[in-house]
């Protein structure tokens, strides 16, 4: 699915040129990423550069470095290490939270996977195809890129566990469970959940996890945790049918 993923990516840069330069040390679809993550983060820095000062600078000074770095095609960091990047790194990521609401209700709340983006900001929808199959489109950071994918649940037992993943040729890779249990108190319910996501082979999967792999984690890894303050929130309480009084 490398090549679906590069048109949405071409499509995305609208077209973005960038010519070798025989000196390279990262590749086309990492450059390209590069230009393009630089002037997003220079954009969003200049605009604050009155309110904050020196984060701004500090902002600038690393959009202006990928830019360089894509235009050059030459990562300096890559070179001092000997690196390339033709080995993509998986996105791992487990979390455990407490939510003050009844496992039950939790659970089906969770296994309507369209819920899922009300409280995870990096998945822009999720849309159930049928009882097991399901469509997911997410955004990489800043936007610049949209990535979709159909997944399957592969394990479900009701009221205490959802497991996933991504279709065979899916664009990405992803596979997750998520695990339902009464709190130890015995007042609310225990959320264990890993995600996993693996990058698409080609030069544009492996420069998609070399600029966004950490900051993509941490915000899958926010998103995650926002459930728990969803849960205290009027929609969610008003899901469960009850006031908060009740809870």
């Amino acid at each position: 699915m490398s090549n679906e993923l590069t048109t949405k990516v071409v499509t995305g840069l609208k077209e973005l040129s960038i010519k070798p330069t025989g000196k390279e040390n990262i590749d086309q679809g990492e450059r390209a990423l590069s230009v393009v993550a630089g002037s997003y983060l220079l954009y969003k820095s200049l605009k604050n550069v009155i309110d904050h000062p020196f984060l701004a600078l500090q902002g600038a000074a690393a959009g202006g470095y990928l830019i360089y770095r894509g235009a050059t095609g030459i990562c300096s960091i890559y070179k001092q290490l000997g690196k390339d990047t033709s080995d993509p790194e998986a996105i791992n990521i487990t979390e455990a939270i407490t939510v003050n609401a009844p496992r039950d209700k939790v659970y089906s709340f969770w296994r309507e996977l369209s819920n899922l983006p009300k409280f995870m900001k990096h998945l822009k929808s999720v849309y159930e195809i049928s009882g097991t199959e399901s469509h997911w489109v997410a955004n990489t950071p800043g936007n610049l890129i949209e990535l979709d994918w159909n997944a399957e649940i592969t394990r479900e037992d009701e009221g205490s566990y959802i497991g996933w993943q991504s279709l065979e040729d899916s664009m990405i890779e992803n596979a997750g469970k998520v695990e339902f249990r009464d709190a130890l108190n015995g007042i609310g319910t225990e959320i264990h959940l890993e995600i996993d996501y693996f990058p698409p082979a080609g030069s544009v999967g492996r420069g998609l996890i070399s600029l966004f792999n950490g900051v993509f984690e941490t915000m899958i890894r926010e998103d995650i945790q926002n459930f728990k303050e969803y849960a205290e929130a009027a929609e969610f309480k008003s899901y469960l049918g009850v006031t908060s009084k009740t809870l």
